[in-house]
C-alpha cells in the first residue's frame, strides 16, 4: 500500500515508538487485506487499555495508511505535544461545539481528503468487567452517515495484559513478554442507513451495528463466544444507585423501628371476656 500520506513527522513518531514496541511485545496481526488501498475511510476501534492506541497505530502504520486520531483540541495547543499533534494530522475535536455535525467537521474533511480517521467509539475505556466492547457513543456513526466512508472494524487485545484498564498502579507489566493481537474485519454494511434522516434513532441502530461488528472481530481474536448483549455502563450506574437507595431506605426504616416504643399488648378475645364478667 501507499505510503504518499505518511509524512515526516509521523515517520518521526515511528521512528520514536515502534523500536521499543517491536523488542518488548510480540505481535499476533490479521485482517491488514481489509484496509482500503486507496480513498477515505474510518475504523472503529476497541479500548481496553492505556497503551492499544500505541498497538493500533503500529498495526496500521504497518498497512501503509496511517490513522488520524481524534483528540481535544487543547492537546494542539501545548509545547512539543501540540507540535506532534498537528504535525501527525491527528484531528480536533472541539468540545465546547453544542452541534454535533460541527464538532466533527475535521473528521469528516480528513476523510472526504481520502484520509483514514480511527474512532473509539466507546469514547473511553471499557468499563465491561470481561472488557468485551461496551455500548458505543454516536460520533462515528454519524461521520459514516455523512460521508458514506467505509467503516473497518478492528479488535485488539493483549495491550490490557501489560497495562491493565483502571489499575491502581498505572505501571507496565512486562514479563512474562505479551502478544499484542490486533485484527480488522471486513467493512461494515451501513447502506441501509443512507439517505436516512440522522435522528437519534438511526444514529444509535448505526452505532450498534458498528459496536457488534467490533465485537464478532474481538470474540475471534480472543476465541470466546460474542456476550448476548452489549455493557450498558449507565444502565448499570442506574441499577447500582437504585440498589443503593432501596438499601438506604430498608435501613432507615430498620432504624426508626428499633427507636420507636414498643406498643402494649391487647389484650387476647378470652381475657377481654374475663374482664367483663368481672365487672358483672
Amino acid at each position: 500500500m501507499s505510503r504518499r500520506r505518511i509524512g515526516f513527522w509521523y515517520r518521526l513518531a515511528a521512528v520514536i515508538c515502534k523500536p521499543p514496541l517491536l523488542v518488548l511485545f510480540k505481535r499476533d496481526w490479521h485482517g491488514m487485506e481489509n484496509i482500503p488501498a486507496d480513498g477515505g475511510f474510518i475504523t472503529a476501534v476497541n479500548h481496553n487499555s492505556y497503551l492499544d492506541p500505541l498497538s493500533y497505530a503500529h498495526y496500521q502504520y504497518n498497512t501503509g495508511r496511517v490513522p488520524r486520531f481524534l483528540a481535544k483540541a487543547g492537546l494542539f495547543r501545548s509545547g512539543f505535544v501540540g507540535l506532534m499533534m498537528r504535525g501527525t494530522g491527528q484531528i480536533p475535536v472541539y468540545r465546547e461545539t453544542t452541534d454535533a455535525a460541527t464538532a466533527f467537521r475535521a473528521a469528516v474533511a480528513a476523510i472526504e481528503k481520502g484520509e483514514c480517521v480511527a474512532f473509539y467509539p466507546e469514547g473511553t475505556l471499557t468499563r465491561d468487567p470481561a472488557m468485551w466492547p461496551m455500548q458505543g457513543k454516536t460520533g462515528a456513526a454519524r461521520v459514516a452517515l455523512l460521508t458514506k466512508a467505509p467503516v473497518i472494524p478492528v479488535a485488539q487485545w493483549g495491550a490490557n495484559d501489560a497495562m491493565p484498564p483502571y489499575a491502581k498502579e498505572k505501571k507496565l507489566r512486562l514479563l512474562p513478554r505479551k502478544t499484542l493481537r490486533v485484527q480488522a474485519g471486513p467493512p461494515v454494511d451501513l447502506s441501509a442507513y443512507y439517505g436516512k434522516e440522522p435522528t437519534a434513532e438511526v444514529l444509535r441502530e448505526v452505532t450498534d451495528v458498528i459496536m457488534a461488528a467490533i465485537t464478532v472481530q474481538l470474540a475471534e481474536v480472543r476465541g470466546e463466544d460474542v456476550p448476548a448483549e452489549p455493557y450498558d455502563h449507565r444502565k448499570t450506574i442506574a441499577r447500582e444507585r437504585r440498589a443503593a437507595r432501596e438499601a438506604a431506605k430498608a435501613e432507615k426504616a430498620a432504624a426508626t423501628a428499633a427507636t420507636e416504643p414498643a406498643a402494649a399488648p391487647q389484650p387476647t378475645r378470652s381475657t377481654q371476656q374475663a374482664q367483663e364478667d368481672e365487672g358483672k
